[in-house]
């Protein structure tokens, strides 16, 4: 059965940006297009709609898309005739649409004429429900309900997610259900308290002076539940939070089963004593982490393992975030993740250009990829279901200006050069992020924000193909099998597999294998490491003395001989 889509902007309306992009949204649904151009007389349009009608087979699909962008008054007048002259086509079964500004919409749905009217307002998941043949009709059916159904459902457009939690409960409802009904966001990355992450079952630990510090106090399970409750309106968006920094498991069995958790998001190295967000000494929180991963992978939940971008915003070398994004990924497949989110947050540190930011992405990218194939080596992942891999990008943390109109205007540059790496998911950093924590409608803003920038780079030019960025690219993954090998080095006898061993993964980082500048004076890492940003942009390990660069094997020479 064939579907085909003639469209054109009518009578002397000129403007076809709009008429393309739903073009080329319907060729993504499945649809033939035939492109009319500007300015396309009620009779032309007509005659190469009943051609085509006449060259249809039996249930072949008809569809005529109309636009038309000036003034409302003579838009009404020639849809008027427009539909008059067209009534044996739709008779005949040929459906309409019409797509326009505003103003013109308001008069054209007078005529009572076409299927659908869009008027640019629209989330762009709402265009392809229609062009697929789904009706939203506001029900958590028609939105699916895992992250990666939303994602095959939204593509070729990312889904994306946003962190929101405010002091209380009443502010966190009310915003949930505010963004929900906006339609704008698919996930609502629900922040929580300190207390609720890492005393959630140990109410004599926690503090009531702390209470809603870091995110939404909650503080039993039907708190969580009244949350996702305000969430089952609009476009139903997915929700998810902190993996905690304590009691693991049992936190994930209650996220099962009060906000349908969309994925878990957990460190590797991070989240315990050493940065003093938990109770755990590094190698007990490495072997706790691999157990959650274990846990939700046996269960089909995607993991997240939110680790290289803890080193970069502590200012580690770019060989360091690549090395830990790739350990990241190799523990979640060894662990039996079946769908993996790899997390890839730009601007860490700050001052990075964007082609060496591509560039470490890449390489990252580059290293990880091989793991999704069922012959790389291992004895869990990749067996059973696979090992998927989904790319997930983010703004910079700490790299937002306060000044909102500076925040605002790097928040759409970030995202437009994120989308070189085809994101599945882009976890919106809100503009207020330097300022405030983000209100609802801040986030609403945001995701208007990002969604137009998303737009604006689906015709991007091909920003990976720059030279010097495949030049740091391969640089980079180079540099990281050395800093592999002297992690490999330092295991102790027997071990079947240093990369996933705690007590090696434990020890890398306290010989300064895997080392940041701001680890200075802390218990379980050396923090001895200088690092500094060259004139290409890079974020390179130094001599602490000459300020020269120094590579991998010359700064891990006393592991690797």
């Amino acid at each position: 059965m064939a579907k085909t889509l003639i469209s054109g902007a009518l009578g002397e309306c000129v403007h076809v940006a709009g008429v393309s992009r739903f073009l080329r949204l319907a060729e993504n649904a499945g649809w033939e297009t035939v492109f009319l151009g500007p300015a396309v007389p009620v009779g032309k349009m007509l005659q190469t709609a009943r051609e085509t009608l006449a060259n249809a087979g039996p249930g072949d699909e008809l569809l005529v898309g109309v636009s038309y962008r000036l003034t409302p008054e003579t838009g009404e007048r020639l849809l008027g005739q427009f539909a008059e002259e067209a009534a044996d086509l739709h008779e005949a079964g040929v459906r309409f649409v019409f797509g326009g500004t505003p103003p013109v919409v308001e008069r054209i749905k007078k005529i009572n004429f076409f299927e659908r009217s869009f008027d640019g307002t629209e989330p762009v998941e709402e265009v392809i429900a229609f062009l697929r043949g789904q009706a939203a009709q506001n029900r958590a059916g028609d939105y699916p309900q895992t992250a990666v159904e939303r994602i095959r459902w939204k593509a070729p457009y990312p889904i994306l997610r946003h962190h929101f939690g405010l002091p209380t409960m009443q502010a966190s409802i009310d915003g949930i259900r505010q963004i929900a009904e906006a339609r704008i966001l698919d996930v609502v990355s629900l922040g929580i308290d300190q207390d609720a992450q890492a005393n959630f079952f140990h109410p004599e630990r926690q503090d009531p002076r702390q209470t809603g510090a870091g995110g939404v106090p909650v503080r039993r399970a039907d708190d969580y539940r009244t949350l996702y409750a305000a969430s089952r309106t609009g476009n139903f968006p997915l929700m998810r939070t902190y993996s905690g920094t304590d009691d693991f498991i049992r936190l994930a069995e209650m996220y099962v089963d009060t906000i349908n958790i969309a994925w878990c998001a957990i460190p590797l190295f991070w989240f315990n004593a050493m940065d003093g967000r938990g109770p755990w000494d590094v190698e007990g929180s490495i072997r706790e982490h691999q157990k959650v991963m274990a846990w939700y992978g046996e269960r089909g939940i995607p993991v997240e393992l939110n680790e290289p971008h803890h080193w970069g915003m502590r200012d580690a070398p770019d060989v360091v975030f690549v090395v830990s994004a790739y350990l990241s990924a190799y523990n979640a497949r060894a662990f039996g993740v079946k769908d993996y989110i790899a997390q890839l947050m730009f601007n860490s540190p700050a001052e990075l250009s964007d082609k060496m930011d591509l560039a470490k992405m890449l390489a990252v990218i580059e290293m990880i990829t091989p793991l999704s194939s069922p012959n790389f080596p291992g004895e869990n992942g990749g067996k059973e279901g696979g090992f998927t891999i989904w790319k997930q990008t983010r703004t910079g943390l700490l790299s937002y200006p306060v000044e909102e109109n500076a925040a605002r205007a790097h928040l759409a540059a970030s995202i437009y050069l994120q989308m070189a790496l085809k994101p599945h998911i882009i976890h919106i950093v809100g503009h207020t992020e330097a300022d405030h924590a983000a209100t609802g409608q801040d986030v609403i803003e945001s995701a208007r924000m990002a969604r137009r920038a998303i737009e604006n780079a689906m015709g991007q030019p091909d920003l990976t193909a720059d030279p010097e960025v495949q030049r740091r690219k391969a640089e980079l993954a180079a540099e990281a099998g050395v800093t592999l090998n002297a992690i490999r080095a330092v295991a102790g006898p027997g071990v079947p597999d240093p990369l996933t061993d705690p007590a090696t993964l434990a020890k890398a980082v306290a010989l300064g294998i895997l080392d940041a500048p701001q680890l200075r004076n802390n218990p379980y890492a050396q923090g001895e490491i200088v690092t500094r940003v060259d004139d290409r942009g890079a974020n390179l390990a130094v001599h602490p003395s000459t300020g020269k660069p120094l590579n991998e094997a010359e700064r891990l020479a006393d592991f690797l001989n």
